[in-house]
């Protein structure tokens, strides 16, 4: 059976798809761009990538008509700009028109809870999704979740962040707010486990773990797991702006997912009992160990997808593809070259830069541009990376992001998101004669990105000539 993952790059559909494939189906991802999808993680002949925008009704031809089922996983709620709601309305109604062309029978969603009757704008958002979705001649199966847990998660990062880096948290009264979590494992499992099952057809329900929490609660919980004791004080005082930029600034989310996450913690998320994990024989993991088999998973560098992954910045609508050619005319550049004593280790240092290992060199100076970046607006330096040791195209590293990563070729691209008045990019490659050559190049926007490049020059020399002597060795 063939089935469409729309969806296939983010935090979810990363998740599934190797579970459809060990299930024995024929996986057709749809992706915005092939260039930051990688098959060859995937070892099955059954697998497939097409290019398509559901905001683009023309780029949809591309999909294939002969699917069996469709998942519909596309979330628009961390985009940088604009109406989300409006583009999520849009997407469905461009999708609905699609697949009522070809011969599926189920089309599979997830949203979210939707059980008060004063919604968040998130929240209604998801429900006009599913709304649109069941105007289709193909019948609908929604699960509607509340806070995922798992790594990667947003929910688990920001309660990480939160727990590891707070003793002591004076935090709004939405932190009294009820939910019910539930493990990233049980909702893959309900995922795949909905596909083909008759029963739910036309039908939509809600997906929760067994423990019903405050998120004061979830916090608590979580710092005992990781054996550490902190105090949580809630005030009334807290406008939903001012706990949107607490979260911003405290965690490594953006402003415009904390706005938004913000908005639906104010909130009870309690799902409405169903027999659906009795008859999919689904096991619910409680809140505690969801944690613990976050951390394993962790620890083992086996993090699948995060989700900050998914590319939310406006400069990529067109396909990390138009990035990778790095411009060479009007603009910058810092180009230095060492030879290295140890090219395998070399290439190794390459691949393993940011995040944890940091930047080899002046890494407060980094620290310090990230705070500058997230103290106007950008992403800062804690999105982190995914794993400490491998990088794939579309991947995220601190305010970077991967355009191009090939260890065969021995060359890294990195494209600059944080704030700039102008582009930049960050490139490292090794030659045939094992020089490691690495290459800043900016391209300023108006006078301003010029003044901006010329006061960073004295950083550039030490920061950029110390870091390559320490890849070099």
């Amino acid at each position: 059976m063939k089935i469409l993952l729309t969806g296939a790059t983010g935090y979810i559909g990363r998740r599934l798809l190797p579970v459809l494939i060990e299930n024995g189906y024929e996986v057709v991802c749809m992706v915005r761009d092939k260039n930051r999808f990688d098959l060859k993680p995937y070892k099955s002949g059954k697998i497939s990538a097409v290019e398509g925008d559901l905001t683009r009704k023309d780029t949809l031809d591309n999909i294939p008509k002969d699917i069996d089922a469709a998942y519909y996983l596309v979330h628009s709620m961390s985009m940088s700009g604009g109406d989300f709601s409006n583009t999520e309305k849009e997407s469905a109604q461009n999708f609905v028109g699609y697949i009522n062309t070809t011969q599926a029978k189920q089309i599979i969603y997830l949203g979210g809870i939707t059980n008060e009757e004063q919604l968040s704008k998130h929240l209604s958002s998801r429900k006009a999704v599913e709304d649109e979705l069941r105007k289709s001649r193909v019948p609908v199966t929604a699960l509607r979740a509340g806070i995922i847990v798992g790594s990667g998660s947003a929910s688990f990062e920001i309660i990480r962040d939160l727990v590891e880096k707070l003793p002591v948290m004076v935090a709004p009264k939405w932190l009294n707010t009820k939910c019910q979590p539930i493990s990233i494992r049980n909702v893959v499992e309900m995922l795949a486990g909905v596909l083909h099952q008759e029963f739910t057809y036309g039908k939509h329900f809600d997906i929760y773990g067994p423990d019903t929490l405050t998120y004061k609660q979830m916090l608590l919980q979580f710092a005992e797991v990781r054996k550490l004791k902190r105090r949580i004080f809630t005030v009334p005082i807290m406008t939903p702006r001012l706990s949107s930029y607490w979260l911003y600034f405290v965690t490594s989310t953006s402003y415009s997912l904390a706005k938004n996450l913000v908005e639906s913690m104010k909130v009870d998320v309690i799902g409405k009992k169903n027999e659906l994990p009795e008859r999919l024989h689904v096991g619910l993991i409680p809140y505690k160990e969801a944690i613990k088999i976050a951390f394993d998973k962790i620890e083992q560098n086996m993090v699948i997808s995060t989700w900050y992954d998914t590319v939310s910045t406006n400069v990529f609508e067109k396909g990390l593809s138009k990035h990778i050619e790095v411009p060479q005319f009007g603009i910058f550049t810092d180009k230095q070259s060492q030879k290295a004593k140890d090219p395998i280790k070399a290439l190794e240092r390459i691949f393993a830069i940011g995040g944890k290992n940091g930047w080899y060199y002046a890494n407060w100076l980094w620290g310090f541009r990230g705070f500058f970046d997230k103290l106007f607006g950008g992403v800062g330096l804690r999105r982190g990376r995914r794993n400490p040791a491998d990088l794939s195209p579309g991947d995220t590293l601190d305010f970077w992001r991967v355009i191009y990563s090939n260890k065969e070729e021995k060359r890294l691209l990195l494209y600059a998101e944080m704030k700039l008045p102008g582009e930049a990019w960050l490139e490292f490659k090794i030659d045939n004669d094992n020089c490691v050559k690495q290459t800043a190049t900016f391209r300023p926007l108006g006078l301003w990105g010029r003044l901006y490049w010329v006061s960073m020059l004295p950083f550039h020399y030490f920061i950029f000539k110390g870091m390559l002597n320490k890849i070099a060795g």
